[in-house]
């Protein structure tokens, strides 16, 4: 089953993990002293954190706002709420056909969120990816911020992809793949290392006058 590891509760937890990546890869070094403190960026857990992100996918943050604040208002945000109403219910509230069937497959699938919290990370993962409309991506976030993990890691996210081109000097953006081997040696904080190449990836592009 494996065993669970760090949990990321407290800034001082993150300040542990971004003084021994400084240590194991001082490639890091110029991201860390470039942005200073990384972000706690701890989230809830449950049902509805995980609704969110599929209300996000594929929208504009103000777009997924908006439906976000229509769920909320219609209290559509447990699973008993979704499931006692049809897909047609959640397309008027502004939820794409696809998104609609995602939300329901999410409320179907019944998942014992306190559970999770005592799962293996690639447990969590494996239990999360299985719920139709949650990908690999969306279970990693998850993972590292609802649930705090400390050795989770997203290369399938393109900031961290395009960040490491630019911290590491690479000719070419990592692919998902390359970039998940290169953090093999970022363990056991590789969600640390995350949270350092997210920062230097808004600090990069700031400089660089690009939104």
């Amino acid at each position: 089953m494996g065993e669970l590891g760090r949990i990321i509760e407290t800034d001082a937890c993150v300040a542990e993990g971004a003084d021994w990546l400084r240590r194991a890869d001082p490639r890091f070094a110029p991201a860390l002293d470039a942005c200073g403190p990384l972000p706690l960026r701890r989230r809830p857990d449950g049902f509805a954190q995980l609704l969110s992100a599929i209300v996000s996918q594929q929208v504009s943050v103000a777009s997924a706002a908006a439906i976000w604040a229509r769920l909320q208002a219609a209290g559509m945000v447990t699973p008993e709420a979704i499931r006692a109403v049809d897909e047609s219910a959640l397309r008027d509230l502004g939820l794409s056909r696809q998104k609609a069937a995602y939300a329901g497959a999410l409320a179907a699938a019944e998942i014992d969120f306190a559970a999770l919290r005592r799962m293996p990370d690639a447990e969590v993962i494996a239990t999360l990816v299985a719920v139709r409309g949650i990908g690999v991506w969306t279970a990693e976030i998850y993972a590292m911020f609802s649930l705090g993990r400390a050795d989770v890691f997203a290369p399938g996210d393109l900031a961290l992809q395009e960040s490491a081109r630019l911290l590491f000097g690479l000719e070419d953006r990592p692919k998902e793949r390359a970039l998940r081997q290169m953090a093999e040696a970022w363990s056991p904080w590789r969600s640390v290392a995350a949270r350092a190449l997210w920062a230097y990836y808004r600090h990069a592009k700031a400089r660089e006058g690009i939104r």
